[in-house]
C-alpha cells in the first residue's frame, strides 16, 4: 500500500511560485503513474499534470503548460510540480495521486483512475 503526503502549498500573489512535493512511502512501481489535481471551490476535482515513474513520459493540462514543470526524484520516492507565473485560477487544494499504469494519452486520466490519494495541500493567489 502507498501513502503519499503532499507539502509546499501556500499563499503567495499572482506571478509568483510554488514547489510542491509528493513523498510516497510504501513501494513505488516503475509501472506506476502519479499525478497532480486540484479543486476549485465549487468545481470539480481536475488532472494539472502527471508522470509515468518508469519511462518519466508526461502530460499536463492546457491550463498549465509552459507554466508548471511535474518532476520526479526516484530515490526520495518524491515527485514535485513547479508552479511558475502563477494565476488566481490556480487557486485551490492540490492533491497527489497514484494509480498502477499509465497515465493517459493526451491528458491525465480522471481522477477514478486513481486509487491512492494523498491529504492535499492549499494553494492560493491573490491578484
Amino acid at each position: 500500500q502507498v501513502q503519499l503526503v503532499e507539502s509546499g502549498g501556500g499563499s503567495v500573489q499572482a506571478g509568483g511560485s510554488l514547489r510542491l512535493s509528493c513523498a510516497a512511502s510504501g513501494y513505488l512501481a516503475s509501472t506506476n503513474c502519479m499525478g497532480w489535481f486540484r479543486q476549485a471551490p465549487g468545481k470539480e476535482r481536475e488532472g494539472v499534470a502527471s508522470i509515468y515513474i518508469g519511462s518519466g513520459s508526461i502530460l499536463y493540462a492546457d491550463s498549465v503548460k509552459g507554466r508548471f514543470t511535474i518532476s520526479q526524484d526516484n530515490a526520495k520516492n518524491t515527485v514535485y510540480l513547479q508552479m511558475n507565473s502563477l494565476k488566481p485560477e490556480d487557486t485551490g487544494m492540490y492533491y497527489c495521486a497514484v494509480r498502477p499504469g499509465g497515465c493517459g494519452i493526451y491528458r491525465t486520466l480522471p481522477e477514478g483512475y486513481f486509487g491512492y490519494w494523498g491529504q492535499g495541500t492549499q494553494v492560493t493567489v491573490s491578484s
